[in-house]
């Protein structure tokens, strides 16, 4: 098919792009294949015909050099993807380049890999769909709800370790801040069961939907307790709020307040701290008085 333009007074004809380009930008190749199309057909001079297709002389001159080559990049991207399914371009430009030794430039074979749609399809993350946050309930005794949590830090040679933060959200009593390098379920069991015995055990333990609190371990742990563990909704901190205050004071008054050499160190401050803390510190949110005082 073909169509007219007019040009400096006059009309030529130009044939239209193939369909597959029609409603794409023409590449700048494309147009001059078009360019020399209507030169065959037209008795016009290169330099109209090259402001008619929106090219340069010199684009329209150049001829690509070491096309053979181009085939050889094709065949090893093809090869390469097929064999490595989940190598992108990065990957593969680096095996050719470090292990084969090719010296091809970057752009030239990104705009191959390009040209052979091999680009991986980058899965879009699945939005959770978050519903309103529950309200907080409120306990009316000790022992009805603790809340647990954990912490982070670092040693003072830059060695990190984990804090096990449990309180009761009655009085906002701190039951324990137990300190290891690590921290899996069994030993937030084995911390649990060391509060009971001295505490009792309680109705209910929320926290959140951390690996070691949906761990089966803990829940085959809390149903023979008979104990029932509320899990907060995914991104709702606010709705463990009391240990969050918690551990925003032990981060504050403990952990940035001294640098530990030993996690046995950092358990014996923590240890005196926790009582200081029950015993002496006032807590606004109870009217202004050591959680040991509202029983």
């Amino acid at each position: 098919m073909q169509g007219s333009k007019n040009v400096c007074g006059r009309v030529f004809k130009v044939p239209y792009p193939p369909r597959s380009f029609r409603g794409k930008v023409v590449k700048p190749s494309q147009r001059k294949e078009m360019a020399k199309a209507v030169l065959k057909t037209q008795d016009i001079s290169i330099r109209l015909v090259c402001e008619i297709f929106g090219i340069s002389k010199t684009a329209f001159h150049y001829q690509a050099k070491a096309t053979s080559e181009n085939k050889l990049i094709e065949t090893w991207l093809l090869k390469l993807t097929k064999a490595h399914k989940r190598w992108g371009f990065g990957l593969c430009f680096d095996y050719l380049r470090n292990i084969q030794k090719f010296r091809w430039n970057h752009k030239r074979v990104l705009r191959i890999y390009r040209e052979l749609e091999l680009n991986l399809r980058i899965k879009p993350k699945k939005r959770i769909i978050r519903n309103r946050p529950e309200a907080l309930g409120l306990a009316t005794d000790i022992n009805q709800i603790w809340s647990m949590d954990f912490m982070s830090d670092s040693l003072q040679n830059g060695r990190y370790f984990r804090t096990f933060n449990v309180i009761d959200d009655y009085n906002r009593e701190g039951l324990c801040v137990d300190i290891d390098f690590s921290l899996p379920t069994e030993k937030v069991i084995r911390s649990l069961e060391r509060v009971i015995e001295w505490r009792g055990q309680p109705a209910a333990i929320r926290c959140d939907n951390g690996p070691e609190y949906i761990s089966q371990k803990l829940i085959d742990w809390a149903n023979s307790k008979k104990i029932t563990l509320i899990y907060t909704q995914p991104g709702k901190p606010t709705q463990n709020a009391y240990i969050e205050r918690f551990n925003r004071t032990v981060r504050e008054e403990l952990l940035s307040n001294y640098l530990f050499e030993t996690i046995n160190e950092a358990q014996i401050y923590s240890t005196k701290w926790l009582w200081s803390y029950n015993n002496e510190r006032p807590h606004s949110a109870i009217g202004s008085v050591p959680p040991c005082q509202l029983q």
